[in-house]
């Protein structure tokens, strides 16, 4: 089965939906399950997961709703608080849905980047680990010293990394990143999603080769079969087209791995890992 991991929808007249912004034009209208088809079928991805793209309870409804109209939503990682005192009603009403198969902070827009060392929030973390619940930590590179104080505490949870945890390929950036991203790479209950790269490139004139090192690094620490493919779409449409970011990824990896790693990475491993 092969599936895209990492994809969105949305409608701006959603009350939740605060993101994305006017000034945003390339993504700023509503997408859903018949505008992503064709690009499915082209490229023969049998199933998606859904990710949450505002930090409300309401979007993870409105996933779930989706995803039992359309079949090709084979999961959705969805946003509950984690903080809340509610978190654990909030879990046990989601998860009796069969496609809610993933939780979602957005670390990355925290004022506090250790937010999710707090104490009410790891009470959640202890949650999903008993109910062996994934999680996808999305976050920035100065966020990966605090998810290996996270895992340093709880090494047997289940985590995905979002977009390679967003090194500025634009910038070059290089060392912090991949210590970081090593550093976690060795709890092997944690897995990296190669998605969102092209954002973090220069939107208007990157090339294919810009990806390679990045793409490689991640290869190296994690292996063929802790990594999945997920287009960031519609967010990709920022800086490439959902071709172009098949292309990313054909060019800097699938063509240099066995045909049995490259069956892990477009779908095998987000199926076991998201239990799908």
């Amino acid at each position: 089965m092969k599936i895209d991991a990492h994809q969105h929808y949305w409608k701006l007249e959603n009350q939740h939906t605060d993101w994305p912004t006017s000034d945003l034009t390339a993504i700023y209208h509503d997408f859903l399950p018949e505008d992503l088809e064709t690009h499915l079928k082209k490229h023969h991805i049998e199933k998606t997961i859904a990710v949450q793209a505002a930090p409300h309870f309401k979007e993870s409804e409105f996933l779930l709703e989706l995803a039992e109209q359309y079949d090709s939503i084979g999961g959705v990682v969805g946003w509950i608080d984690l903080s809340s005192d509610q978190f654990p009603d909030q879990f046990a009403q989601l998860n009796n849905h069969p496609k809610f198969v993933g939780i979602r902070p957005m670390l990355q827009n925290m004022d506090d980047d250790r937010w999710i060392l707090k104490t009410k929030v790891k009470k959640s973390i202890k949650i999903l680990i008993e109910n062996d619940f994934p999680i996808d930590l999305l976050i920035y590179p100065k966020h990966l010293p605090v998810v290996l104080e996270l895992l340093q505490e709880f090494p047997t949870l289940r985590a995905v990394i979002d977009h390679c945890a967003k090194p500025n390929i634009k910038e070059e950036q290089w060392n912090q990143w991949a210590v970081g991203i090593e550093e976690v790479s060795k709890f092997q209950s944690v897995m990296c999603k190669i998605s969102g790269l092209v954002t973090e490139a220069d939107h208007e004139k990157w090339e294919l080769s810009d990806f390679e090192l990045y793409i490689q690094h991640i290869l190296n620490c994690f292996g063929a079969d802790r990594i999945m493919f997920g287009s960031d779409w519609p967010v990709c449409l920022l800086a490439a087209t959902y071709d172009e970011v098949i292309q990313v990824v054909n060019e800097n990896l699938v063509k240099k791995m066995p045909l049995k790693d490259n069956g892990l990475f477009f779908g095998e491993n987000a199926k076991r890992f998201y239990k799908i």
